[in-house]
């Protein structure tokens, strides 16, 4: 993400979490090859519309991943990479869109595929792309994966879906959500939870129930998670502005609400609410990386990079917005009104 010094969306300063993570940041030698996979894979499935926004979300996922576990192999790799596509293939075909016409078929929706996550072996419409990709997704991870790798990732994959639903029912009137709520929600829009809970399965680790409760693992997971949902926020509004001609559901907007501030003054609230959490994670991290435990000291440099990819992946053009224009006026005076 660029940092102070350097120019951020329409002259706003992004968070400045060069202390933290100060990069370069490694990226796996299987870039291409996963995003090469990705398309094919699409292509099998007829998950995304072909075209240029399909190209930019197999570039970000691909090489995101690609920075997101960068030891991995290329196998492992390509299976994180199918998974997260999933979920943003999802979002952006049956969330966002879908809810604002219909809530109640993303409601439908969500059922069945928790369904299928209940059983990957159910009986399911051989039509839909969407069920038949979940499906190719859960015999994968059901190959590589512990029982309790696989029972805990398809539980974190539910929880993504409620998390879309509970994000559909809020897009109209994102003014009416506390700060507090959002942060709680927003790890679970994001998917990083998802991609933590993936890392054991692609690196071949697992953290004993004891060692996931501590303290230090839950700050750690908490920070990075946190960290991963706000930079996007950051990254996005603007653009979502610009799209949606309304205010987005988005940190900044929920600190505008909660605490009478106009966008510039939520904006750099919000960057530096990233930099505390950058600090917070940064310190977890380097405590469990010491560990003499090997389960811990991998899961602490696998939440890393994942930090890593998510900072990374907010510069993507898919995150672009019309730099030389300012940002609107009733954004930066007062609160502002809300549809």
């Amino acid at each position: 993400m660029n940092h102070p010094g350097t120019t951020g969306h329409r002259g706003l300063p992004p968070p400045d979490l060069r202390a933290a993570f100060p990069g370069p940041f490694p990226s796996s030698p299987h870039a291409d090859a996963v995003e090469r996979h990705l398309r094919q894979w699409t292509d099998e499935f007829d998950l995304l519309a072909t075209g240029d926004a399909r190209r930019a979300l197999c570039n970000i996922t691909g090489q995101g991943v690609a920075h997101a576990l960068p030891t991995a192999d290329l196998d492992g790799l390509a299976l994180c990479a199918d998974l997260f596509l999933w979920l943003v293939a999802f979002d952006d075909v049956h969330g966002e869109a879908t809810a604002a016409e219909n809530p109640v078929r993303l409601v439908d929706r969500v059922a069945e595929l928790t369904r299928v996550l209940a059983d990957d072996n159910a009986v399911a419409d051989p039509d839909d792309p969407v069920t038949a990709g979940l499906q190719d997704l859960l015999r994968r991870v059901k190959a590589r994966a512990t029982p309790t790798q696989y029972l805990r990732l398809t539980g974190h994959l539910r929880d993504n879906l409620v998390g879309l639903v509970w994000e559909a029912n809020h897009l109209n009137q994102p003014d009416r959500v506390t700060v507090h709520t959002y942060c709680a929600m927003r790890p679970y829009t994001v998917f990083v939870h998802t991609l933590m809970a993936t890392a054991p399965v692609v690196l071949a680790y697992d953290l004993s129930e004891t060692q996931r409760a501590s303290d230090p693992v839950r700050q750690m997971e908490t920070a990075v998670a946190n960290l991963a949902g706000w930079v996007n926020d950051l990254a996005s509004h603007l653009r979502e502005v610009d799209r949606q001609r309304a205010m987005p559901l988005s940190l900044p907007t929920v600190l505008m609400a909660e605490h009478q501030l106009n966008f510039p003054q939520a904006f750099e609230a919000a960057s530096r609410m990233c930099e505390e959490e950058a600090e917070v994670a940064r310190k977890r991290i380097r405590e469990l990386s010491k560990s003499r435990t090997r389960s811990l000291a991998l899961h602490a440099a696998a939440l890393e990079t994942i930090a890593h990819s998510f900072i990374w992946h907010v510069d993507h053009d898919r995150y672009a917005v019309a730099q030389s224009q300012a940002v609107p006026t009733h954004l930066t005076t007062g609160r502002p009104s809300w549809p």
